[in-house]
């Protein structure tokens, strides 16, 4: 039988990143911390592609999240540079949701998530 742990790579080098493996996921880490929570990803579903949301669209879009929760991760979000919110001064007061470049950016990393998902063989029979 011949060895194979010296031909074997466990960790592709990432030389035009220059991610060690730790640093790579304290990176990971920082990604799913600002990604954390139930309803972010769902969020940013609903604003991908430039829409531009009122409070009650995003409620009405997402019936099963509370009003409160739904306020928090929206200020989450808004805090860590994913969504803005935008206020226009009128009477009543209109406040739109929407993301920013940075926020938008996700949009293909998301997809492949997407993409891999479904690549599993057995994915198709626990949809639904």
């Amino acid at each position: 039988m011949t060895r194979t742990d010296k031909n074997v790579s466990y960790l592709p080098e990432s030389k035009d990143r220059g991610h060690s493996p730790s640093s790579a996921a304290e990176g990971v880490e920082m990604a799913l911390r600002i990604l954390e929570g139930r309803w972010k990803l769902v969020i940013l579903f609903h604003l991908f592609g430039g829409k531009l949301l009122r409070f009650s669209e995003l409620e009405r879009a997402i019936p099963s999240i509370s009003q409160k929760m739904l306020i928090q991760q929206l200020r989450q979000m808004e805090a860590d540079g994913i969504v803005r919110r935008i206020v226009h001064h009128q009477v009543p007061p209109k406040v739109e949701y929407g993301l920013t470049d940075w926020g938008q950016s996700l949009c293909p990393a998301l997809d492949s998530m997407l993409k891999w998902v479904a690549s599993r063989d057995d994915f198709a029979g626990k949809k639904g």
